[in-house]
């Protein structure tokens, strides 16, 4: 099991919608899942750039894994407007256990991959990826 989620595959659409998220912010959010027949990740859904939260956390299912990157706009103490590039590792409780595993083992490979991440959140119901804890992660 271990040996053949390690070999997964990166779709390149999943690398370019997240350049185009990095560097012109195209996107708000891209959610990503693995497809277990083709064994490799693919770009599921995009957020728009005027998408908000609320958008990104429907755009998760609530029993299956995904990946997710959200561009989070903050503003610091000092009066700063700044973002922020999180990568979530979305695994519901209620997932197969064996998506879960694929999911974990491919984690760091796929994480790899998207060179500019700055904050990992792991989640398994949606309190543990809230506003909250997006504003405290990112100062």
């Amino acid at each position: 099991m271990a040996n053949a989620a390690s070999g997964m595959a990166v779709n390149d659409d999943c690398k370019l919608k997240f350049l185009e998220l990095k560097a012109k912010r195209t996107y708000r959010f891209i959610v990503f899942k693995i497809d277990e027949k083709q064994k490799e990740v693919v770009v599921e859904t995009v957020g728009e750039p005027s998408s908000n939260y609320d958008d990104f956390a429907a755009a998760l299912p609530t029993d299956e894994c995904r990946y997710a990157i959200y561009d989070f706009d903050f503003v610091t103490e000092e009066n700063c407007q700044k973002s922020k590039i999180f990568f979530i590792a979305w695994s519901p409780d209620s997932s197969r256990v064996r998506s879960k595993m694929l999911y974990a083992s491919s984690k760091d490979r796929f994480k790899g991959e998207l060179d500019g991440i700055q904050v990992e959140l792991q989640a398994t119901d949606p309190t543990e990826m809230g506003l909250d804890v997006f504003r405290s992660r990112a100062n």
